[in-house]
């Protein structure tokens, strides 16, 4: 029975308090309604605007992984920060060098 209830209180403690759900969902609700304005409104060049759109897409995604999904709260959060570092880093490549050989790609012009 005693072994039971520290497993309850164990997998408690992995899970956020309501302060970090409130801040986390503060923070999700800025981050979206900053750009849904500054896209309403007409408020900036394009370029300006997408940049203010993926900003706030790269924050709303840390938002939701710190927050709400508990990445730093695993017996190794060290390594999960690391494999998904890794994983961006990997998709970026992929899509920047994508995109890169799309617009110098000679043979189709």
């Amino acid at each position: 029975m005693a072994e039971h209830n520290s497993h309850e209180s164990h997998g408690h403690e992995q899970h956020g308090s309501l302060k970090s759900y409130v801040i986390g969902f503060i923070l999700s609700v800025v981050l979206t309604i900053v750009p849904l304005v500054v896209v309403l409104n007409d408020m900036m060049g394009r370029t300006a605007t997408l940049s203010v759109v993926l900003v706030t897409a790269a924050l709303q995604f840390v938002v939701q992984l710190f927050f709400f999904m508990h990445i730093r709260e695993s017996e190794k959060p060290r390594w999960n920060v690391m494999a998904l570092i890794f994983g961006l880093l990997i998709m970026l490549t992929i899509v920047i060098g994508s995109i890169w050989i799309m617009l110098n790609n000679t043979v189709a012009h």
